[in-house]
């Protein structure tokens, strides 16, 4: 290749470094789409974590429930094409014989210990319970209350207290927050904490990489123009190998009081590990002698991946806001399930509380349609208010279908005592990891609370222990951190996104491990492992 051309090359590569990760793959796409009509070999798009299973007992008990809701809607109504509304009284008895009388149907099993649940063991009135679940499905009505309906809102914090706390109890409650997955709750916790003036434009904020761009990218949008503070997960071990961990030197940062909120993904995306037990107690002694009006958002939607996890919402429920996805866990991304959770005792209460009596009239003027007393509103109910502008709080909330098959899925996880599901699912992306180490002909890696739902693979780590300083200096003189993406699009229709996007290691690459099948990993492994022979190619016959 010419001086001219390759400086073209690599003008035309760096240009997309400065975008979102998620659009450059749109690129990849298109060029691995080409390459694909041109060969025999199908395209391979690990650039997105949308896992290729579900969870397909739950959706049959919808599907079944949902069968039983109509034929009590035209129980009370039936008049052609149009039925009634769902009656209340002796619904459980009638649910109970129907499921009796339809033993062969899809997730009737399920139903049938979901309703004993909620009756034995949370304690619901049977009726109320059934009615809730077959009104829900139906859709018939707002969401009432417009936050998440009662029993659902119930099943749901004892699914979250199982994954994200270890089944341990804390003290108080968490009011929970149905929303349109967590991208949505995101959205609207970024915009409730300018609105209550808990973050203004330009303050200091931490976000630990790497991370879900959006985490970085929204902090950076007009409205917002925070002041940010990067938290690197920049430890390695005795082999100079990235841990994907926080070391102390960096959740020192944090110390400043100035920094008013962190925003972290745990477990991280793209390195796919969770925060170890020994960087959780540094941070909550952080927050608890350095900066106790810390405010913090952790999303944890890869929890389930780890084994033991553990949430800062179980460590510190008073400064932490989780943000919860079914998506992953259930195959679920098209259902846009997602679930805020706030503890009833919380640091973003009390900040409202000692805000500056203008700004209090400032926001009493905001929420006064809401209530007579609006400076009193907590700011969950401010949260789930300004989802809609305010002025349409009365039509806010999660659709009542989406609620129901949300609670399916957090009930057949909770009656799931061993954890078969969940097991299953960890040991899909294990085996994947596996397979594609060894297309590559490296060793797997050995990493503590590893989710193995990504695998980020540091090209600069990789030429310098293997051979040297010297290649890895050449990799990084004479190619961008994005050639390889297009080597592996052009040369074997292959889709991955560069690590460097998600504030990681600018050499590094993101493999999805969930949404191909077992195959494809061992043939991404074998294919970067000729892109990566070619560069050291490149390299020997540059100093020939």
């Amino acid at each position: 290749m010419g001086i001219n051309v390759m400086n073209d090359t690599r003008k035309m590569e760096k240009s997309f470094e400065s975008i979102s990760p998620f659009e450059f793959k749109n690129k990849l796409i298109s060029l691995a789409t080409r390459e694909e009509k041109k060969s025999t070999r199908a395209m391979l798009n690990a650039g997105r974590g949308n896992p290729n299973w579900m969870a397909a007992t739950p959706r049959e008990a919808f599907f079944t429930l949902g069968d039983f809701a109509v034929t009590e809607g035209r129980r009370v109504w039936n008049e052609g094409d149009l039925a009634g509304k769902p009656a209340i009284d002796g619904i459980a008895e009638r649910f109970s014989r129907y499921l009796d009388s339809h033993q062969d149907a899809p997730g009737v099993d399920l139903l049938k210990k979901v309703v004993d649940y909620g009756v034995k063991q949370l304690h619901f009135k049977a009726d109320a319970w059934v009615h809730e679940l077959v009104d829900g499905i139906i859709g018939d009505n707002y969401p009432m209350p417009d936050r998440m309906l009662k029993y659902v809102e119930k099943v749901v914090h004892e699914f979250l207290i199982k994954i994200l706390c270890q089944g341990q109890k804390v003290d108080g409650q968490f009011e929970l927050f149905a929303v349109e997955g967590a991208t949505a709750g995101m959205c609207y916790i970024f915009d409730s904490l300018i609105e209550n003036k808990l973050l203004n434009r330009g303050d200091k904020v931490a976000v630990m990489v790497p991370i879900f761009p959006p985490y970085f990218e929204i902090p950076q949008l007009h409205k917002y123009q925070f002041d940010m503070t990067l938290i690197h997960a920049s430890a390695v071990d005795d082999q100079g190998d990235h841990t994907w961990q926080y070391p102390p030197e960096e959740l020192k940062k944090l110390e400043d009081p100035d920094i008013k909120a962190l925003f972290l993904v745990n477990p991280s995306n793209p390195p796919s590990v969770a925060m170890t037990p020994e960087a959780i107690q540094t941070l909550l002694q952080i927050v608890k002698v350095k900066n106790p009006q810390l405010m913090i958002i952790s999303d944890d939607v890869y929890s389930t991946f780890v084994d033991d996890f553990q949430s800062l919402l179980a460590e510190l429920p008073f400064h932490t806001i989780g943000v919860y996805s079914l998506s992953k866990y259930f195959g679920v991304t098209g259902w846009r399930l997602g679930v805020i959770a706030i503890h009833e005792r919380n640091v973003y209460d009390e900040k409202l509380r000692d805000l500056p009596r203008d700004q209090v009239e400032e926001l009493n003027g905001r929420y006064r349609s809401l209530s007579q007393h609006p400076e009193s509103l907590r700011f969950m109910d401010r949260l789930v208010a300004d989802s809609r502008e305010v002025a349409l709080n009365h039509t806010a909330g999660l659709s009542t279908p989406q609620q129901v098959q949300m609670a399916l899925f957090a009930a057949f996880a909770l009656l799931d005592e061993e954890n078969h599901y969940q097991e299953l699912t960890k040991s899909i992306c294990q085996r994947r990891m596996v397979l594609l180490y060894k297309g590559l002909e490296l060793p797997l890696p050995q990493l503590a609370n590893d989710a193995d739902y990504y695998t980020e693979f540091d090209m600069v780590e990789w030429a310098t222990h293997h051979y040297g300083d010297d290649f890895a200096k050449y990799l990084q003189d004479h190619y961008e951190p994005v050639d390889i993406l297009f080597r592996l699009a052009q040369n074997a229709s292959i889709v991955l996104l560069n690590g460097g996007g998600f504030h990681g290691p600018e050499w590094s690459i993101r493999v999805s491990l969930a949404n191909l099948d077992d195959d494809a990993y061992s043939q991404i492994g074998r294919e970067l492992h000729i892109a990566l022979e070619d560069y050291l190619a490149s390299w020997e016959k540059s100093k020939a």
